[in-house]
């Protein structure tokens, strides 16, 4: 099992409002500004990210859930952002979304971003402003808020899983629009991390329970993970926790912006290493490597689930109906598309790094695709008629997948739909305001693929 994962083409060659009686915190403070790291192997130079704190990623932001979070946005980066509170349903003017729910933050303004937090879960906040770039250099991490019951375990641990693009003397590649990536998978990097560490190492002890919050904030790279010498069940997928926790596979397939809460029990012995692997088409490599100390190896019963979050029902018999068809790319079929309310060509779009349609609409138009009213149950039939996979990815409200035999999947916010794929999800559309729906992989959303839903209350 290799322990180093580099595959670099080219290296070698916010107060929370607390409970009542309590006096409140002080607001959260993110500074945006450049942060040189070293991300590479000593002997190259530092790599060109932009930091939030200083640190890339940011800082574990953490709260209880119902508790109020205020995050003030300092922005001294060379480029206007915004920032995007990555599966928390909340009001919608918090939602950091440039041109839909708020102008951008300018270089040397600042913002406060302040909402409740009703779900309790794995959650992560990123920038949406120029994002292939902005979340690639590092603005981005972890918002972590805990149950009323936290699960027993004896450590709860935040893996964020990434990949960077670097050139041969270890500096960012700096074309972020190329049009490859815009038409093709995305933005991938040759060079993993964890928590932004080429080798990141989490020391256990034989025997002990983990909980471990696995975090897909790459652009564009859907990771394939295993484990070995853990083993565990599945809690949640994106915040959301299962009635029924599930065992888990082999593999598990992680999208951009999805996540993944597991139960885990060491089984490795003492002087061992367990790991997260991350699985290519030549092999298994170390995403995470946990080195195993001396402890007490036992048998431990199944962990119940954890706690519902607040629950807000989809009725599937009089949900209303939606269609989306994800269109273009490379070896994409599609010959023209309407792109700010002209019908353009292929060439003309391609000119202009557009390669991407829903419905035949290239990037976001004046009319959602779903206008509902507040508590209404909406179903979206997604198609994907493309060569490549898209992580979609909804703002404000989770949804389920209706299975096909009629019953209603896990709630997640973000899902996986493959080449050739038809699948349909439903929602109770309990949040008023207006909804980006776009694909997570950041240089197709850039590309054209991304368009809204609102909510009338």
């Amino acid at each position: 099992m290799p322990t180093r994962r580099s595959l670099l083409a080219g290296l070698a060659a916010l107060p929370l409002l607390p409970r009542a009686g309590l006096a409140a915190e002080p607001t959260h403070r993110l500074r945006l500004a450049p942060a040189p790291m070293q991300i590479a192997p000593a002997q190259y130079g530092k790599t060109d990210l932009w930091g939030v704190n200083g640190s890339v990623p940011g800082p574990a932001l953490r709260a209880r859930q119902g508790e109020r979070l205020r995050v003030e946005i300092d922005n001294a980066l060379p480029q206007a952002t915004s920032m995007h509170w990555h599966g928390i349903r909340i009001e919608n003017a918090m939602d950091g979304v440039p041109g839909l729910t708020q102008d951008p933050i300018a270089p040397g303004e600042t913002f406060t971003y302040d909402f409740v937090l009703p779900d309790a879960g794995t959650y992560w906040y990123h920038s949406h402003a120029q994002s292939v770039e902005q979340v690639e250099r590092g603005l981005q991490g972890p918002l972590i808020i805990a149950e009323e019951e936290s699960p027993d375990v004896d450590q709860d641990l935040v893996l964020m899983l990434d990949d960077i693009r670097l050139s041969s003397d270890a500096s960012l590649d700096p074309q972020f629009a190329h049009p490859h990536d815009r038409s093709h998978a995305g933005r991938l990097g040759n060079v993993m991390l964890t928590n932004g560490q080429m080798d990141a190492s989490f020391p256990v002890a034989e025997g002990e329970r983990l909980r471990l919050r696995l975090i897909n904030s790459a652009n564009a790279r859907i990771f394939a993970l295993g484990l070995q010498g853990l083993t565990g069940w599945i809690m949640a997928y994106d915040g959301m926790p299962l009635e029924t926790p599930e065992a888990i596979p082999e593999r598990m397939l992680l999208a951009p912006a999805q996540r993944i809460d597991l139960i885990v029990d060491v089984t490795a012995s003492a002087g061992e290493d367990a790991f997260l692997i991350q699985f290519e088409r030549d092999g298994g490599y170390a995403q995470a490597i946990l080195p195993v100390s001396a402890g007490t190896l036992r048998v431990r019963t199944a962990p119940a689930p954890l706690p519902p979050n607040p629950d807000h029902p989809i009725d599937l018999a009089n949900a209303s109906a939606a269609t989306l068809r994800m269109e273009g790319g490379a070896m994409g079929r599609m010959r023209s598309a309407s792109w700010k309310g002209e019908e353009r060509d292929m060439r003309a779009l391609a000119q202009a790094g557009q390669f991407w349609a829903f419905n035949g609409v290239v990037g976001r138009s004046d009319a959602p695709l779903v206008r509902a009213a507040l508590g209404e149950s909406v179903q979206i039939t997604m198609t994907n008629d493309t060569a490549f996979p898209h992580a979609m990815h909804l703002h404000g409200m989770h949804f389920a997948e209706v299975l096909p035999e009629g019953r209603l999947g896990p709630l997640r916010d973000t899902l996986l739909m493959m080449r050739g794929e038809t699948r349909t999800i439903a929602f109770n559309a309990h949040n008023p305001g207006k909804w980006l729906l776009h694909c997570h992989m950041l240089s197709h959303h850039a590309a054209g693929m991304g368009t809204w839903i609102e909510v009338v209350g």
